[in-house]
């Protein structure tokens, strides 16, 4: 986490002097981008809300992003970048957010269960500036990959606000 801090005080310094927000949805990294993100203080002027959507019941009750949906974007396959794209702009959408986050990946030790090996994430960027991206760290250490995936998704929304 404290390879974490650094980056958030950055982007909440940034958020803060432009007036934005940011919403996020996390996967498997449990959390940490956005205890990263809250750890700032005055994080209240741009943090709206988050989730950690782990399970297909918790995208249809905290994100209500129906499997119809999915299908028409062709976002099927949960671990790619089409769906995460889908997640992040459904979740700007309902917070009404400047920025969303969104990541879903396999931090290991086993990969997932569409045949994605540990170590794979995806990241996805609404807003402003839009980027999606496949990380993969070819580790299957689950610890070591949640703090990959969070560090590489709070650097992705770094870059574009800078």
């Amino acid at each position: 986490m404290q390879d974490l801090l650094p980056i958030a005080e950055r982007i909440g310094a940034l958020l803060k002097s432009r007036g934005e927000t940011i919403a996020i949805s996390e996967s498997s990294t449990g959390g940490l981008m956005s205890a990263a993100l809250l750890s700032v203080p005055g994080a209240s002027a741009y943090y709206l809300g988050g989730a950690v959507v782990y399970t297909k019941k918790a995208r249809e009750v905290l994100i209500d992003l129906p499997a119809e949906t999915i299908i028409e974007a062709k976002a099927e396959k949960p671990l790619s970048e089409a769906f995460v794209a889908l997640l992040g702009h459904t979740l700007r959408t309902q917070f009404g957010s400047t920025w969303a986050l969104a990541e879903i990946g396999a931090t290991g030790p086993a990969g997932s269960r569409y045949g994605d090996p540990a170590g794979t994430a995806c990241l996805a960027l609404a807003g402003p500036a839009e980027q999606n991206m496949t990380v993969r760290t070819g580790v299957d250490d689950r610890v070591a990959n949640m703090r990959a995936f969070a560090k590489a998704g709070l650097e992705l929304l770094l870059r574009n606000l800078e």
